[in-house]
């Protein structure tokens, strides 16, 4: 071979092993993480050699003491830095799952109380609870889990991720690993392990790589011991445009076209889960502007929103949702988001500063939109008010998206075809989707816009009835027509439908 030959081969090195073979080849006390750092991967053994790859010459002194940790020589190989970073994280993967042997390594120990005073203390990721915990954390982002629960009961413990709005058991622990993983967890997130009888907050941050993942955590003391919630923020994944939402176009325009008022209060409404929080970060990264001022008042703060000044409530410290908007508006603010409107003071006080020249962003917890309304009047605000500050409300619900790999054209059931539907689709369920059939969600957004009939409506004390009429006159659609028209289109399946929405 001649010298140009051979150095076009170097030049071009082939392709990278699979990550199970690199996994046999690391040699025993390296880790990922200090392979990562150095940014070098054992790829191959030839001879008494050691194949080392890496995207820079200037790797070969970590790569000869890999080597020499396996009694090898280096031998390294250049590749590009994107390859070999693709390559980091699918040993991750592989090595993130809740291996049976962590549990059996829990389980082979007989005192387990001694167990968890060493192994919640220590550092070291050979300890079983450390592997186990952060397992059962990392799958769970891998899977596109928002909520993972850890359950006691009186003979085990049930580990559950809510994936795409549905819990799904994932584990069954024995009674034995109650105690040493829930006092990892609570290590983890700065809350005091010595008290077990009442409930308790905190928050871990994890990283993947170089992606960032929030955890709020919260324990409840049950019959059968502390039961455990964990809530992930995905920074990655979390905040989404207002083109990312699923809205359809004609909805999205006219939520647009709403934000852009200079003052007056929108609300978005729907139960626990429903995706409110994140629309209402949408709607801000859509009006974030170097010459607009933004203030939130959020319990808690999910995301950082760069150009947004955020409030956390702490209500021990004083800081209410009340007390915090009071001070907002010494802040000379444009838009206003309040996380929630809980009770009478910070209603009364969001629709003061909307009539003021601010526009004001909240959420209430009613079952569809026009009932917005008649939730304000029993909190004891005013018709007149509501009907002078309401710009409009968005109800909203998330349904889960059919599976594209494993979609299929069915027959549609009994109680759809009364609403004329021909024909629906399914899926299958697949590796892609875990069986479920389901992956993703949308959104179905219900909006009322507030016209002058019916501000005129709400002020005269015009009953709910009355007020759908008029909003289905001026061109609402429900959220059963929105949930209709999804199945329809094969967005989602008669029954996530019905599941979400229900027969309105």
């Amino acid at each position: 071979m001649s010298e140009s030959s051979a150095a076009n081969e170097r030049s071009a090195p082939k392709k990278l092993p699979a990550p199970e073979r690199v996994l046999e080849l690391i040699p025993g006390g390296v880790s990922v993480d200090a392979l990562r750092e150095k940014g070098i991967i054992p790829i191959d053994v030839r001879g008494s050699a050691l194949v080392v790859a890496s995207s820079s010459v200037s790797s070969m002194p970590d790569a000869q003491i890999l080597a020499m940790s396996s009694g090898r020589t280096a031998l390294l190989e250049i590749y590009p830095e994107e390859q070999i970073a693709v390559l980091i994280r699918t040993l991750y993967d592989l090595k993130s799952g809740v291996a049976q042997d962590t549990l059996n390594a829990i389980e082979s120990v007989d005192d387990l109380s001694q167990l968890a005073r060493q192994e919640v203390l220590s550092d070291t990721v050979d300890a079983p609870v450390i592997k186990l915990v952060n397992g059962v954390l990392l799958e769970a982002v891998k899977e596109r889990a928002t909520d993972i629960h850890l359950e006691p009961f009186e003979d085990k413990l049930l580990v559950r991720y809510r994936i795409d709005g549905v819990l799904n058991d994932r584990y069954e622990l024995t009674k034995g690993h109650q105690s040493p993983v829930t006092s990892r967890i609570k290590v983890m997130a700065k809350m005091d392990i010595a008290e077990r009888f009442i409930p308790q907050d905190g928050r871990i941050g994890i990283a993947l790589g170089d992606r960032a993942v929030d955890i709020r955590v919260s324990s409840l003391p049950t019959q059968h011991g502390e039961r455990i919630v964990m809530r992930l923020l995905d920074k990655a994944r979390g905040l989404l445009t207002l083109e990312d939402l699923g809205m359809a176009e004609e909805e999205r325009l006219k939520l647009d076209s709403l934000i852009r008022s200079p003052h007056g209060m929108i609300l978005l409404t729907g139960p626990t889960g429903s995706g409110k929080s994140t629309s209402l970060y949408a709607i801000l990264q859509a009006l974030a502007r170097p010459e607009v001022n933004i203030i939130t008042v959020e319990d808690p703060i999910e995301y950082d929103l760069p150009g947004v000044g955020q409030v956390q409530v702490n209500e021990k410290a004083g800081v209410t949702f009340s007390s915090a908007l009071r001070s907002i508006l010494r802040q000379d603010p444009d838009i206003i988001m309040i996380g929630e409107m809980r009770d009478f003071d910070t209603a009364h006080i969001g629709i003061q500063s909307s009539l003021t020249g601010h526009l004001v962003l909240s959420t209430l917890h009613t079952n569809d939109s026009v009932s917005a309304v008649s939730r304000l009047l029993d909190m004891g605000i005013e018709p007149y008010l509501i009907a002078g500050s309401l710009l409009g409300v968005v109800a909203q619900r998330l349904v889960r998206r059919i599976c594209p790999s494993c979609k299929r054209r069915v027959d549609p059931p009994a109680t759809m075809k009364k609403y004329g539907l021909a024909s629906a689709f399914r899926g299958e369920g697949c590796e892609r989707c875990g069986r479920t059939g389901y992956r993703g969600r949308f959104g179905l957004y219900e909006q009322f816009d507030i016209t002058p009939e019916a501000s005129e409506a709400i002020s005269s004390g015009a009953t709910l009835a009355a007020l759908r009429q008029l909003a289905r006159e001026s061109g609402m659609r429900t959220l059963l027509e929105l949930g209709i028209a999804a199945v329809a289109s094969g967005g989602t399946t008669p029954e996530e439908m019905l599941r979400v929405v229900g027969e309105i």
